[in-house]
């Protein structure tokens, strides 16, 4: 069954994967709780959720290779949860596919926000069942065509308080023969297609999570203007880059992780970048 509303809970701790179904069911999901990595794959694979909470502590196998084994035919959200406070627990959990990460004891509210925030984002949907690559679709809801979706993503289509008038878009013709493709971001030999979502660099298509897709299509977007971490932040949770929504340290970090992973698998270097370049205690730019 495919549900755009549906919650897969993989969790063995019987008090927290309780309330987390409470927390999400009050949030209007439809809630399969498991309490190990084997029963989460499957339960992820028979109910094409749009949402995951994955404990990294199972009793069979870690949460960092259920992540794994779930990125391999699901594109849906996850959200790791652990009482590991360890940098480089947050850094091995989103480079194996994680969207985001809290620590235990968590409130309740942030979950629920968190959850929010994720499925504000502009999201093109995927066939029930079909496996994708996570840069190839997604299964949480969002409203409109694929291509309002993405025209949306580019300030061609206001959302509602969601225009930024200094955000102007790379053309297509930027990138040598994509110029015919209606609907696409090219810069520098990578071409993004929105209606598809997905992403190729020399002609070769990128395995890029949702999160890293996102975070490279607001490069684009956003041309030669420096976007702040916080900025980034606001618009990969749905809210502009300019609204006024919170943020922390931990959400500026997670950027500064996903964005070291997008450039890993670019092959762009720091240093001598072809694509984003760290403006040094600022945020990024693209390079143009």
């Amino acid at each position: 069954m495919d549900s755009p509303r549906g919650a897969v809970v993989i969790e063995d701790d019987q008090d927290i994967r309780e309330l987390i179904n409470v927390v999400l069911n009050q949030s209007g999901f439809d809630v399969h709780a498991v309490d190990s990595g084997v029963d989460g794959v499957e339960a992820v694979r028979r109910h094409n959720p749009a949402v995951v909470t994955l404990d990294l502590g199972l009793p069979d196998i870690d949460g960092f290779e259920v992540a794994r084994r779930i990125r391999l035919f699901s594109d849906c959200y996850i959200i790791m949860l652990t009482a590991r406070g360890d940098e480089l627990d947050t850094l091995l959990g989103l480079e194996t596919g994680a969207d985001d990460y809290l620590t235990k004891p968590f409130r309740p509210r942030e979950l629920r926000a968190r959850v929010g925030a994720m499925l504000r984002r502009p999201r093109v949907g995927i066939a029930s069942g079909s496996a994708g690559s996570a840069g190839s679709g997604g299964s949480a809801g969002s409203a409109g065509s694929a291509a309002e979706d993405f025209d949306r993503l580019n300030h061609r289509v206001p959302a509602s308080g969601d225009v930024d008038s200094a955000t102007r878009r790379v053309p297509p013709s930027d990138v040598e023969g994509q110029g015919d493709r209606p609907g696409s971001l090219g810069h520098s030999g990578l071409v993004l297609d929105g209606a598809a979502r997905t992403a190729e660099l020399d002609g070769a298509e990128l395995e890029l999570t949702r999160t890293e897709f996102d975070l490279l299509a607001a490069m684009l977007e956003s041309g030669s203007l420096v976007r702040t971490k916080a900025e980034l932040v606001r618009r990969l949770r749905g809210d502009g880059y300019h609204g006024g929504a919170y943020v922390n340290d931990s959400d500026e970090r997670t950027i500064e992780v996903h964005m070291a992973n997008l450039r890993r698998k670019l092959g762009d270097d720091p240093r001598s970048p072809r694509w984003i370049k760290t403006v040094r205690g600022v945020g990024y730019k693209l390079v143009v």
